[in-house]
């Protein structure tokens, strides 16, 4: 291996490792990966370098069209400018998605990167138990905060869903090395350590429903094909109601819930948790239906949704021009009507189309990431929000590379030219 593709394979192993630390190293992150990913494509421009398997992931050019969309809104964006352009940005960060499968080119590459992203997970995990056991860690950030008990370095919210999409990494890819047979008893012990984690010992409520859509999954893949459609319908019910019986924890929650719903429904309570989130997809509902065709442009969901809302919207939605509907399929049909909310849906299905071709456990692992982000944009904008956001685009982009370097799908690279490749794979047919 060459010194340049050696700096290449260590800059991505900081990007990848750096979305199970603080923000800090997120952003620093995202900063290595845009400028490595630019200098590799000059490279292999000059070289005249054609990365063929690249073009036939449909995800890649739906991200490419989402950015161009969001992009184009501009133009119409109710939003001030420096607010539109911020969301912009923010939005543009499934790009990373496409740079990870650029410049992770090989086997041994992709199978370097997801050993230094699952150690900073196992790193994550680990921290986390130790604060359960009551050990000090003085490396975890939000131990400051009594709110987020048992939180490493981000919020209840981050961390439950990092936990439920990282148990569904350690799973399916527990049979990826079928000789080292130590290394598929640990992902196991990672991936139920994960789980138990998030339902036992965390208060994010999105994170108890990942949870049990992971387990739901996990459990579908082992058995027969008939019985399938019926254990996505009987399992979920079945392992909601056990965990609500074992977890004080998680009845407290649904409680609140329950509460916090009839206070809005009966007295329009939206100061908390629940009751905003019911009002501000209400609003959402009603901006989608203003402009249902184009939207109101990126960045201008708060605008939006204070017109609508009158003198309360100070109160209700705060003084700034950055808030979110905490849903993401409303958020992008506020700002890009309902072809927004399509866009999104679509990204889904094209991740779950490319997904089919990979190696089985490679596959599994995918379809169990998609479905955390499926409902964690349900109740968060879960790929708007900084870090949670990275975190997913990063793991999908890893899971991507790793699919379509290895098993059934890997072709060899050829002559050509890899900026259009990955600039403009377009034009390629899948």
């Amino acid at each position: 291996m060459h010194l340049l593709d050696r700096l290449r394979l260590f800059l991505v192993g900081l990007v990848v490792l750096s979305v199970s630390l603080p923000m800090a190293w997120v952003s620093l992150g995202k900063l290595i990966l845009f400028v490595t990913c630019l200098v590799y494509l000059i490279s292999q421009l000059v070289q005249q370098k054609h990365d063929v398997p690249l073009a036939k992931l449909w995800t890649v050019r739906w991200i490419l069209l989402i950015v161009a969309t969001f992009a184009l809104s501009l133009s119409w964006s109710d939003a001030p400018q420096a607010i539109a352009v911020l969301a912009f940005a923010k939005h543009s960060k499934l790009i990373e998605v496409v740079l990870l499968v650029c410049l992770l080119r090989t086997p041994r590459e992709t199978l370097l990167a997801l050993a230094t992203y699952l150690g900073g997970q196992a790193f994550l995990l680990l921290s986390s138990w130790l604060m359960v056991v009551g050990w000090r860690v003085p490396w975890a950030t939000s131990a400051l905060a009594p709110q987020y008990q048992n939180v490493v370095f981000s919020t209840y919210l981050d961390q439950t869903l990092m936990s439920c999409a990282a148990a569904a990494v350690f799973w399916h890819l527990r049979s990826f090395w079928p000789q080292a047979h130590w290394i598929k008893a640990l992902f196991v012990i990672f991936s139920i350590a994960s789980v138990v984690n998030v339902l036992f010992f965390q208060e994010g409520k999105t994170g108890y429903v990942a949870a049990l859509t992971v387990v739901t999954l996990a459990v579908m893949w082992q058995i027969p094909r008939r019985w399938r459609v019926l254990t996505l319908v009987v399992l979920p019910l079945s392992l909601g109601l056990l965990a609500w019986w074992g977890s004080m924890k998680i009845q407290e929650r649904v409680a609140q819930i329950t509460n916090d719903s009839q206070n809005y429904s009966v007295h329009g309570d939206s100061l908390s948790s629940s009751g905003f989130r019911l009002h501000a997809w209400r609003r959402s509902l009603q901006a989608m239906a203003e402009q249902p065709l184009v939207g109101y442009g990126v960045g201008s969901w708060t605008q939006t949704v204070k017109r609508i809302e009158g003198p309360q919207a100070e109160r209700i939605f705060g003084d700034g021009m950055t808030s979110n509907p905490h849903q993401e399929y409303l958020l992008w049909g506020v700002e890009l009507g309902v072809g927004g909310t399509l866009l999104l849906l679509g990204l889904m299905a094209c991740l779950v189309r490319d997904a089919w071709q990979f190696a089985q456990p490679v596959k599994q692992a995918t379809y169990g990431v998609t479905a955390v982000l499926a409902v964690a944009c349900l109740f968060n904008s879960s790929l708007y929000d900084a870090l949670i956001g990275d975190f997913f685009v990063v793991t999908l982009g890893l899971l991507l590379a790793l699919g379509l370097r290895n098993g059934p799908t890997r072709l060899p690279v050829e002559t050509g030219a890899s900026i259009q490749a990955c600039a403009w794979p377009l034009s390629s047919r899948p």
